[in-house]
């Protein structure tokens, strides 16, 4: 297995226990503990972008037909980048989310919208990627 792919797919499981820790947090924050407002978008993206995004992305470009007889997978260059963007953007939801809904200031608001837009580049970067491997033959 590429190491694109092991990465991908690992990186995944990381995010699965730590939206599954999230969700303990969340619920104790609703038996009375005091945790840091907004965890639930925070999970969600942990569970729809962290989990199941990057496994999905890491078994496609694993599974999906070639892209050529010299990069199966595409351009190493092109999938690492999805998974930096994905991650970063990710990771900044994860601190801008809760900062922000604790009146951080408007900083905060902008990181909420970078990360948005990391995450939507390597959406993109993915579809298109992805796409040219879909094809008849």
């Amino acid at each position: 297995m590429p190491l694109i792919v092991r990465t991908f797919l690992k990186t995944a499981l990381l995010y699965f226990v730590a939206a599954l820790l999230l969700n303990i947090a969340i619920a104790l924050q609703r038996a009375g503990v005091s945790f840091p407002p907004r965890l639930d978008p925070v999970y969600i993206h942990l569970v729809t972008v962290g989990w199941i995004s990057q496994l999905i992305i890491g078994v496609a470009v694993w599974m999906f037909p070639k892209y050529s007889k010299d990069q199966p997978r595409g351009p190493e260059w092109v999938n690492w980048t999805i998974y930096a963007l994905l991650n970063a953007g990710l990771l900044l939801r994860v601190i801008s989310e809760p900062a922000a809904a604790s009146g951080g200031g408007e900083v905060w608001g902008v990181l909420l919208l970078a990360s948005a837009l990391l995450q939507w580049c390597a959406g993109v970067l993915f579809a298109v990627t992805a796409w040219r491997r879909v094809r008849l033959r």
